[in-house]
């Protein structure tokens, strides 16, 4: 194919056809939830190394790692891979640094580990700081579902088409729970791999191969002054920030920690979160492929770039598949979601409402709270969602990971390898300035990301408390 704009992309509106396999899709996912959640029998704690892979696998792989990857490629190209690549590393530290210290403390709670460690108080502003965070991606992840659903119903208000992602988040978590979010995770992922690597292939393939695909990208290179090689090329300070929010926001995000606890054993939890290192960064690649792909074939003038993934699938895949395609995209933004939920309203559950009341004590009573938080904090998820936020899914994403991590990583790190060696007021001022510091950073436009001065905060402080008050001292 010569490089240039071309001009045959057909822009192909929704048919029946689409409608039907984005139907099929999402309703072959929602009814697995359903039916897993109604037959998983045994523990929360005694998964195998395959759901725990689909948990953790299951949240992280969604709009960002798919829509947002192929938009942010289409222009900065590889530049694009950190979310992936970031959550891969992410999990491969989880797995062989984290993980069994982690399952030893015997709390469900990322936050119950603080709250162990440092008292009640640190444990309450660390539950409400990441809480926020998380919520943060949430809202990421409806706009992501909602721009799909926006393909189906172009009539549709915007309230609409965050509402019904949402709705089908209730579902897909509520009746599963963690068990059934893992079980319908590892059914999605093989669905949106399968979706991924169908258009990856089909992109290249009409790049002209990967010969094609580079010479394209040196035009891009020439053209714009970017570097689409470079993995560094919105600036070394900035993608580094990326890929570190991915790192610590993996090592501090309830729900990938409630996927290693969930293990039967530690070398099962360890298993199942390597597969998730090995796995979640190639599914960046194809969508990086796509985005370089449809820049080749569009004007960057006009053309919208968030909407590269699935303008390619409505343009080059026959109408059925398409539709797949897009329901495994639809359903990919919302087991991420529903996967944050969860894991909001068991923070909320075991570190927030079980600290000022015994109502819910009992297993029953426990789940059917979790169950409501999770509907609650969807609602407010779709109140927030409501405005022109689409064209900035990725920086929702990034800011999401970056702020959880600012609260939890350092802190949690001195709870886990430096046990009983620092007082709980240095704990707390970590956890409290180190999300400050990363909202200050952000207004005073610094030359690289923000997340870098927090936790440099955050490791000042904690070294404060380990050199100046030793907790066993006091």
């Amino acid at each position: 194919m010569p490089l240039g704009r071309a001009t045959d992309t057909k822009r192909n509106p929704m048919s029946f056809l689409h409608i039907i396999g984005m139907i099929a899709a999402i309703a072959l996912i929602v009814g697995m939830a359903i039916y897993s959640g109604t037959k998983a029998k045994g523990p929360a704690n005694d998964n195998s190394a395959g759901v725990v892979a689909g948990i953790i696998m299951g949240t992280l792989v969604g709009g960002s790692s798919t829509v947002g990857t192929a938009q942010l490629a289409y222009s900065f190209g590889m530049s694009a891979w950190w979310f992936t690549l970031g959550g891969g590393i992410g999990c491969l530290v989880l797995a062989l640094v984290y993980a069994t210290p982690m399952r030893a403390e015997k709390v469900p709670t990322v936050v119950g580990i603080l709250r162990k460690e440092y008292g009640e108080t640190v444990g309450l502003a660390a539950s409400l700081l990441n809480t926020i965070g998380t919520f943060i991606n949430i809202i990421a992840q409806l706009l992501a579902a909602s721009a799909v659903v926006v393909l189906m119903f172009p009539a549709m208000g915007t309230q609409a088409t965050i509402i019904i992602p949402a709705i089908v988040m209730v579902l897909y978590v509520v009746f599963g729970g963690t068990k059934g979010a893992g079980m319908v995770g590892i059914v999605k992922l093989v669905l949106l791999y399968a979706s991924m690597v169908v258009c990856g292939v089909l992109a290249l393939s009409l790049a002209g191969g990967l010969s094609g695909l580079v010479e394209m990208t040196r035009g891009y290179c020439a053209e714009t002054g970017v570097n689409y090689f470079s993995v560094f090329a919105r600036g070394v300070g900035k993608d580094l920030g990326a890929g570190l929010s991915l790192l610590v926001g993996v090592l501090t995000t309830q729900t990938y920690a409630q996927g290693v606890m969930s293990g039967k054993s530690d070398r099962t939890a360890r298993v199942g979160t390597l597969a998730g290192a090995v796995l979640i960064p190639i599914i960046g690649v194809f969508g990086i492929i796509v985005g370089l792909y449809m820049r080749s074939v569009t004007d960057p003038a006009t053309f919208l770039a968030k909407t590269a993934l699935t303008q390619f699938v409505l343009d080059y895949l026959p109408p059925a598949v398409a539709g797949v395609v897009l329901g495994a995209l639809f359903i990919a933004s919302v087991g991420t979601g529903a996967g944050l939920a969860l894991g909001i309203s068991t923070i909320l559950t075991n570190d927030v409402v079980k600290k000022f009341t015994h109502r819910f004590d009992a297993p029953d009573k426990a789940d059917l709270l979790s169950k409501a938080l999770i509907v609650v904090v969807l609602a407010g998820a779709c109140l927030l969602s409501t405005g022109n936020l689409g064209d900035i899914i990725m920086n929702f994403s990034f800011m999401s990971m970056g702020l959880r991590g600012a609260v939890i990583f350092v802190p949690l790190t001195f709870a886990l390898f430096a046990k009983g060696r620092v007082a709980s007021i240095w704990a707390l001022a970590s956890v409290v300035v180190g999300p400050v510091a990363v909202l200050v950073g952000n207004l005073l436009a610094l030359p690289f990301d923000p997340l870098f001065l927090g936790l440099a905060v955050n490791l000042v402080i904690m070294a404060c408390g380990l050199v100046v008050s030793p907790k066993s001292s006091q």
